[in-house]
């Protein structure tokens, strides 16, 4: 006696699994998204502190010429310009190649003279404003 064995072929993917494929791209794809978010901000702030390496470097060469840092109206600005001042006969600038840049975040450097010997750059940071705890600074 033969039996017939009737196998049953699935024709395609059931609803749920097809749910179940997406829910899953879609965790990953999220979390993916959040840990690139963080590589980016890490990585602005390593420029905007770069970007400040530079210009304490830069205002190291103008008062090494002048004899002191610039005033704080005075700005990052004094890297490009020279000083309408008596002083500007020892400016041997421009002490920036190019146009001071703003920061990754499209905001201005902010400079301030505090004492005779020390300065102080910041950005900003991500909300563009001062005074909160995602400033970036050289000090």
């Amino acid at each position: 006696m033969k039996r017939n064995i009737r196998r049953r072929r699935r024709g395609g993917f059931t609803l749920m699994e097809v749910l179940l494929v997406l829910a899953i791209l879609v965790i990953l794809g999220s979390s993916v998204g959040y840990f690139m978010l963080g590589a980016q901000k890490r990585a602005y702030i390593r420029a905007a502190q770069s970007q400040m390496h530079s210009f304490e470097q830069m205002l190291t060469g103008y008062r090494l010429d002048l004899g002191s840092y610039p005033s704080t109206t005075q700005g990052l600005q004094a890297l490009r310009e020279s000083p309408a001042d008596a002083t500007s006969t020892r400016w041997d600038g421009p002490y920036a190649a190019k146009t001071i840049p703003i920061d990754p975040w499209g905001n201005p450097y902010q400079y301030e003279l505090n004492d005779a010997d020390n300065f102080k750059i910041w950005s900003w940071g991500p909300n563009g404003q001062s005074g909160d705890d995602d400033d970036v600074t050289n000090i």
